[in-house]
């Protein structure tokens, strides 16, 4: 097996994904204090959508990636389209002065009255916070993570399927199953048993000669790496499918790797008790991916 790059993750996954308070907040370009107005619908109803970005030597990684996901959100659910110059203007203001960090960029319909029904002409509210980087990287990333399967389920909705909307109660229920941490993630299935990814990542599964990863046509979010480890998968010649997959099909695999925009890539070593031989994964493609994630893009 290569030596795998040092980064920003640990085998606990949770120093790798949230790092305490924000060093700066931006809402509509305006530099405030925490506070949002109360009858936001993004608080109300979770009516909107969010990217979470790395920063990297105080570059956006993979920012087209991530606006294009929003602006298809954004699409979805209604809500209009920030201007793209002027969210990449307050996204790099919110990070001034980070080296390395995440941003996350909030994107809500805006304020309206009580009730579901949108206002006609919403007035949407841009938010970016920018938080430090997460915690140094140690051997445990060599090592691979230690994953498990939750038991609360991805729900099903074609239409949010994909996009990053601000509703993610099933993660948050699934997040709630373990303290250990020693176990950095949890795998969730959708209520007819295919699996979908985990909390706060995607999945990939590497069969010996080819890259599966779980079709994300009824639920679960397309994430800004998966995108890029398929591309790259592509480009170097291992096929890639997208498809339903089972639990059963985690038993006979040959190894697997989870992809998010702040770890980059997590091979795992273990699911529920079960080793995995770090050394069977495609290491050519997983060093890709990590070297990639951190690119501007």
């Amino acid at each position: 097996m290569k030596a795998a790059h040092a980064g920003t993750q640990t085998a606990g996954g949770a120093s790798a994904v949230s790092s305490g308070t924000p060093s700066r907040i931006l809402v509509n370009g305006e530099q405030v204090a925490e506070h949002l107005p109360l009858l936001d619908r993004g608080l109300h109803y979770g009516d909107g959508l969010f990217e979470t970005v790395r920063l990297h030597q105080g570059r956006l990684c993979q920012w087209q990636r991530h606006l294009d996901r929003l602006l298809l959100g954004a699409e979805r659910l209604g809500i209009p389209a920030p201007d793209s110059g002027v969210l990449r203007a307050e996204g790099l203001r919110a990070a001034d002065g980070l080296s390395e960090g995440v941003l996350k960029l909030i994107l809500s319909r805006g304020a309206g009255g009580r009730g579901y029904r949108p206002p006609a002409s919403p007035d949407p509210v841009r938010i970016c916070l920018s938080y430090p980087a997460p915690a140094a990287a140690s051997e445990d990333w060599r090592r691979g993570v230690a994953v498990r399967y939750c038991r609360a389920p991805a729900s099903i909705n074609p239409i949010l399927a994909g996009i990053k909307h601000l509703n993610r109660l099933d993660s948050v229920l699934a997040r709630l199953e373990w303290d250990d941490a020693a176990v950095a993630e949890g795998l969730m299935l959708d209520p007819f048993g295919s699996i979908v990814g985990g909390t706060m990542t995607n999945l990939f599964v590497w069969d010996g000669a080819r890259l599966i990863s779980p079709l994300l046509d009824r639920c679960g979010i397309a994430g800004t790496v998966r995108g890029l480890t398929l591309g790259l998968a592509a480009t170097m010649g291992i096929e890639c499918l997208v498809m339903r997959i089972e639990p059963a099909d985690l038993r006979v695999a040959a190894g697997l790797f989870l992809t998010n925009a702040i770890i980059g890539v997590w091979p795992v070593r273990e699911l529920d008790g079960r080793p995995f031989d770090l050394a069977e994964l495609p290491w050519d493609l997983i060093e890709s991916v990590y070297d990639a994630a951190r690119d501007s893009g």
